[in-house]
């Protein structure tokens, strides 16, 4: 009996197990979170809108006019420490609270709800005038001692209860808490820092855009408030310059700073002196 050949028995490669991929659950989670979040960031602030019967607008704004004013105050001894203090002299403190309250009685500003009060400060090296919420307003002795006229004051001050006035402090902290809910729905949504550090660089650049408008708008309302008051609005543009030559030409570019050129300040203050006054500043104008 013929016995059958066998063969050797080979093996057929296993097929790899092709599988459906599985779709990632948690990148869709996120990404509805983050919508979510940047949703509730930007509904709040659209929500928090203000007339300013002043400026004209309809602004977003953070905080009550009680929560700005109870801000500012608890702030003027900090700040005045950070500036060595307020200045000894009681003549030109005196000097400073006439010349500002001047402004605020015989312009718009005196029909704000702001309790304004001045302030001088020690400081003989730091250049600088700047204003906390709800009327607090400060200047440098550094600053005051280049002034070459009681007009120049006014111009600073004018400039400052603009600031107040517009409300720029709680515009710029309403501004902030959107720029950081936006940030954080980037950053749950895309699930890693690098699209977090994309949205606070944006965010940055939109703060010192809107940091310039403020500038600017207070020039104009500084312009406004001096000018109602009797003084000669040009001082302001005098102030400029004070203001160019004591930084010694170490500003930034316009672009990468909070605070506009000083050419298109001039440019702003001589816009809003022509429309106060079309037909030229008047004579008898203090200076």
């Amino acid at each position: 009996m013929r016995r059958r050949a066998t063969y050797p028995y080979s093996r057929r490669p296993r097929q790899p197990v092709r599988t459906r991929p599985q779709k990632r659950r948690g990148g869709h989670a996120r990404l509805w979170l983050g919508l979510g979040l940047a949703l509730f960031a930007f509904m709040s602030y659209q929500c928090s809108t203000e007339y300013n019967p002043v400026t004209g607008e309809e602004q977003h704004i953070a905080l009550t006019p009680q929560q700005e004013i109870a801000m500012g105050l608890q702030a003027v001894p900090e700040m005045a420490q950070q500036h060595g203090g307020l200045h000894p002299d009681p003549e030109l403190q005196a000097f400073v609270d006439r010349v500002g309250q001047k402004i605020v009685s015989e312009s718009k500003a005196g029909s704000t709800e702001w309790a304004f009060d001045f302030h001088l400060l020690r400081d003989p090296r730091v250049v600088n005038a700047f204003a906390l919420p709800g009327g607090q307003v400060f200047v440098t002795y550094a600053l005051f001692e280049r002034f070459e006229t009681e007009g120049q004051l006014a111009g600073v001050l004018g400039h400052e209860i603009g600031h107040v006035v517009a409300r720029h402090s709680a515009q710029r902290i309403a501004k902030q808490q959107l720029t950081q809910g936006l940030t954080g729905a980037v950053m749950v949504s895309s699930g890693s820092a690098d699209g977090a550090r994309v949205a606070a660089m944006v965010g940055q650049m939109v703060n010192m855009s809107y940091g310039r408008e403020d500038e600017l708008q207070s020039d104009s309302l500084g312009v406004l408030f001096m000018s109602e008051a009797g003084y000669d609005p040009r001082a302001m543009i005098g102030v400029q310059e004070i203001l160019a030559s004591s930084s010694g030409g170490a500003a930034p570019p316009e672009f990468f700073s909070t605070h506009p050129s000083t050419g298109n300040r001039i440019q702003t203050i001589e816009e809003a002196i022509h429309k106060v006054y079309p037909n030229g500043v008047p004579e008898g104008m203090t200076p």
